[in-house]
């Protein structure tokens, strides 16, 4: 058995040559249930409360797509398939008083571990879209979510 590790430090980050930022990128791990809804996965912040999707720094060494999935198996977990990018938002560090750049993929979800990096300092839950937009403190956070509900719903009456 591998042991998976987090990578740490932030030598490598990007940062927006617009705001002096981090460049985040995250994503929005989701199943379809039989039923056609989405399901999303969400994970409490390190000092183990709030609702959020799995991000992170942007490193100079991957895609924005390697660092999307990276992120979701660090924090979340979770192994999936990104899909095109659902919007750039821009929001203020609540440690660093800076303007981040966040990026947000969505990530179907392939395989989900039994161990992974964080899981002593993060919670892990699956919950409805509704139960997200009630619980989420994160506006940006929000609004991806409904990027992917909106990309959702129009790939669902195509069919």
């Amino acid at each position: 058995m591998a042991v998976l590790v987090a990578r740490q430090g932030r030598e490598l980050q990007r940062y927006s040559p617009r705001t002096g930022g981090r460049i985040v990128v995250g994503c929005i791990p989701y199943l379809v249930r039989d039923d056609g809804e989405l399901e999303v996965l969400v994970i409490s912040s390190q000092k183990g409360h709030g609702m959020m999707f799995p991000k992170g720094g942007w490193e100079v060494d991957e895609s924005m797509d390697d660092a999307a999935r990276r992120e979701a198996l660090e924090e979340a977990g979770v192994r999936g398939e990104t899909g095109g990018v659902l919007g750039l938002w821009h929001y203020q560090s609540r440690r660093c008083q800076q303007t981040y750049e966040g990026y947000m993929f969505p990530l179907r979800v392939t395989d989900e571990l039994k161990q992974w990096p964080e899981m002593a300092s993060r919670k892990r839950t699956w919950a409805t879209v509704q139960q997200v937009m009630d619980g989420c403190q994160h506006a940006w956070m929000r609004e991806a979510l409904q990027q992917l509900v909106d990309r959702h719903a129009k790939l669902q009456s195509a069919l």
